[in-house]
């Protein structure tokens, strides 16, 4: 298959890429090339150098090119939506839209959930918009035929650390655990969450490429293994070779003090999700994650060793976790009975 992707640098795109490639479709990346590419793929992709906001840039390039798959990793606004719609409608036979799996309802109504779970929350602009996105999709499946697929990552994880709160793309809560400080655990620790690799992800991916039965469907992506937001935590500090101090504030505490986080937790990570994977397995039947966390995150941060760059200490991330935990403690210390 010819397939071209939007992005395709990122910490789950990566994976897709390198998966697709070895499975022996011709792959495209179209990026503006401000990220380094895994160099395992240098000489097996084409890449289009360009950005895909400049519409009249990207169409000229385009213009007498046509492809199996068209997906795009980066697209967060409904604007940016219509944009690919106008911009590949009669260029490919899929496209697939990279949603996220905080679309699903919140609170939720039952901890299993499913891609016929309701799509609503309340809490996060980034899920708000996601779903916009998705009900542009489907009004252009139903009116026209757009050939789409949406695809809901939940936490999903290569190079980046997937903690709730502390770290992300940079390595601080592994130097915060190192250096035998307190990260927070929102909640008592119990909540049970799903965190994926993206090679695992790619499978389900690049198995829904070109799929006959994706057409005009919503799959999440995720693994099976479930774990305590406790487990996880000690999962890294057991890869970074220290135990970790965990305190356990409740999510409601942490955005009354970092309105932000709000959406982070309440919006995606505070209560028990349980994603069936039953329609990506019906679909994709060699689908399997087969990487369980404790492995994956010891790779990861093997790579972000490998590389001193890569260890970047982000000084706002250590001083909005040392102001929960002293608000957190001062309330604590007042309720102390006398």
């Amino acid at each position: 298959m010819k397939i071209l992707l939007i992005g395709g640098t990122g910490n789950i795109s990566t994976a897709c890429v390198r998966l697709a490639v070895s499975r022996g479709h011709d792959v495209t990346l179209l990026t503006r090339g401000n990220r380094k590419r895994d160099p395992s793929i240098d000489g097996k992709v084409s890449v289009i150098q360009a950005d895909i906001n400049d519409v009249a840039q990207v169409a000229e390039i385009l213009a007498d090119l046509t492809f199996d798959v068209i997906a795009n990793f980066i697209i967060l606004k409904p604007s940016q939506m219509q944009r690919d719609l106008d911009l590949f409608k009669g260029k490919c036979g899929q496209y697939i839209f990279i949603s996220s799996a905080s679309v699903y309802q919140k609170p939720l109504s039952s901890p299993i959930v499913t891609e016929g779970t309701p799509l609503a929350n309340p809490y996060w602009d980034y899920s708000r918009e996601k779903i916009a996105c998705e009900e542009l999709c489907i009004k252009a499946y139903r009116e026209s035929g757009f050939p789409i697929t949406i695809i809901r990552p939940s936490l999903t994880y290569d190079t980046v650390i997937p903690v709730a709160i502390g770290s992300w793309d940079d390595f601080t809560i592994v130097d915060r655990i190192r250096k035998d400080k307190p990260v927070i655990v929102h909640g008592d620790g119990t909540s049970l969450w799903t965190v994926t690799h993206s090679d695992d992800f790619a499978k389900g991916f690049v198995g829904l490429c070109g799929n006959q039965q994706a057409m005009g469907e919503a799959f999440h992506i995720t693994s099976d293994e479930l774990l305590t937001w406790d487990q996880i935590y000690d999962a890294v500090g057991a890869a970074a070779g220290t135990p970790v101090i965990k305190v356990h504030i409740p999510s409601e505490f942490i955005s009354k003090i970092v309105p932000w986080q709000e959406g982070n937790l309440l919006g995606d990570k505070s209560a028990s999700a349980i994603f069936d994977n039953s329609k990506l397995k019906r679909a994709v039947p060699d689908f399997k994650a087969t990487i369980p966390f404790k492995v994956g995150i010891t790779r990861t941060i093997k790579w972000f060793e490998a590389d001193p760059s890569r260890m970047k200490i982000v000084d706002y991330a250590n001083q909005m976790m040392d102001h929960i935990l002293d608000r957190y403690n001062s309330v604590f210390d007042t309720l102390k009975p006398m």
